[in-house]
């Protein structure tokens, strides 16, 4: 297979680890769409802009046990969209750490 046939596939946007000892880590409906690429999501530094469903606990961290939104099989274009908000993120911080 061809580099070509194999992004037109996009297969690079999908995995799945069934003999993790946490698989799987949240519930969903269909279990042979749940998609292990991210298995620690990458949005957790959003705070309240990841876009998932969170609460925060009464000591102020961030919960997201009840969000499936890394673990979606077609979610992984929404994930690499707001990866650029990270970046932007760190860009104001290493240009001026006051800025925040």
């Amino acid at each position: 297979m061809t580099r070509g046939e194999l992004v037109e596939k996009k297969y690079y946007k999908y995995f799945q680890n069934k003999q993790c000892e946490f698989y799987p880590c949240h519930k969903m409906k269909e279990e042979e769409d749940f998609n292990c690429i991210f298995c620690y999501c990458p949005l957790y530094a959003l705070g309240d802009k990841c876009g998932g469903h969170f609460i925060y606990t009464a000591k102020g961290i961030k919960n997201c046990s009840h969000c499936s939104i890394p673990h979606v099989k077609d979610n992984y274009d929404y994930i690499i969209k707001k990866l650029n908000q990270i970046v932007e993120m760190i860009k104001i911080e290493i240009d001026d750490p006051e800025k925040k």
